[in-house]
């Protein structure tokens, strides 16, 4: 048995993992801020704005509309000291108060992100799935079937998620009549939605994992495994993937935030509740504390998969954790 190495030792590892946190929390900071300035940035005085876009247009204000205004949102107080208030009240998940519906933006997007939540989550799992599936039968088989099989993988990355959506719901809920055609929330209304985020999404992964399992399959333990009786498969699922899977797995903390972002096409391609049909109004009508609610809270996501990805290098890799034997 070898001695452990010292980066697996509980205080570095508990090290790296305030690092790592710390790192997210200033990522996210910085999204927070990039939010509030954005706001703040809107021509001319901001009560006034604020009052045009309520309108739906530009007239003159009188002191008392203004100061009501100023009032409600605290825009009389030093600049520093609303970003203040607006930093430690985003971290709390208080991103404040709509400038058309009156309401808090949390409670507006808290409404409709289970349902995009959802969807993004059965895409991804899809995506695996496709990859898994695709990779596993045709890597490694020769010149000719890798050549069909990254050619598919390229492709399907290519398709843009509106063509794509909209090819789906016009063969298989229009032409087949299998699924809604639009505004199903039930199972049968995820199918199409969540189908036309991972095509795509299993694309890129199969592109990242193709030449990694490639190489793979040449390494000595697949050689060993094969030598003990192990059929291809066996081999393949047990032992090739699992050294295979690490770029794939890095993509998914980027596909978490993607497939969000994604989601407001295809949510409004199949008429589906969630965070895009919110953002798409709130854009609309210039709800500007809205968009960047979502903005941060996508943002949030990112920082939220970019850390679960690290720890799942260690579990998935053993290259990473300290040598046992």
């Amino acid at each position: 048995m070898t001695p452990t190495s010292p980066s697996s030792t509980p205080r570095a590892i508990a090290l790296q993992v305030l690092h790592k946190l710390g790192t997210a929390l200033s990522v996210l900071i910085g999204a927070v801020t990039v939010a509030f300035f954005a706001q703040t940035a809107l021509p001319g005085n901001r009560a006034t704005a604020i009052l045009n876009i309520r309108a739906g247009q530009a007239v003159q204000r009188t002191p008392e509309e203004l100061a009501q205004i100023n009032q409600q949102y605290g825009l009389e107080r030093p600049l520093v000291v609303q970003y203040l208030d607006y930093l430690v009240g985003a971290l709390r998940g208080d991103f404040g108060h709509s400038y058309q519906q009156y309401r808090p933006v949390a409670e507006i997007i808290g409404e409709q992100l289970g349902a995009t939540v959802v969807l993004a989550l059965t895409a991804i799992v899809i995506a695996w799935i496709l990859m898994v599936v695709w990779v596993t039968l045709t890597a490694g088989r020769g010149p000719r079937v890798g050549a069909i099989g990254s050619l598919v993988d390229v492709t399907a990355a290519a398709l843009p998620a509106y063509w794509l959506g909209i090819i789906l719901l016009l063969v298989f809920a229009l032409g087949l009549r299998l699924f809604p055609v639009i505004g199903g929330t039930g199972p049968a209304g995820l199918v199409l939605p969540a189908l036309t985020l991972a095509i795509p999404l299993a694309g890129f992964l199969a592109q990242a994992t193709r030449t990694e399992f490639e190489r793979a399959l040449d390494q000595p333990f697949v050689i060993s495994a094969r030598m003990r009786g192990q059929g291809d498969l066996g081999v393949r699922l047990g032992h090739v993937l699992r050294h295979a899977i690490l770029p794939a797995i890095t993509l998914t903390g980027w596909a978490l935030g993607a497939t969000l972002s994604g989601a407001v096409v295809v949510e409004s391609i199949f008429s589906r509740p969630g965070i895009g049909q919110v953002l798409v109004t709130a854009v609309n009508s210039q709800d500007l504390p809205i968009v960047v609610g979502i903005v941060v809270l996508i943002s949030a996501f990112y920082v939220l998969a970019n850390l679960l990805v690290d720890i799942a290098y260690t579990i998935v890799d053993p290259r990473l954790k300290g040598a046992a034997s």
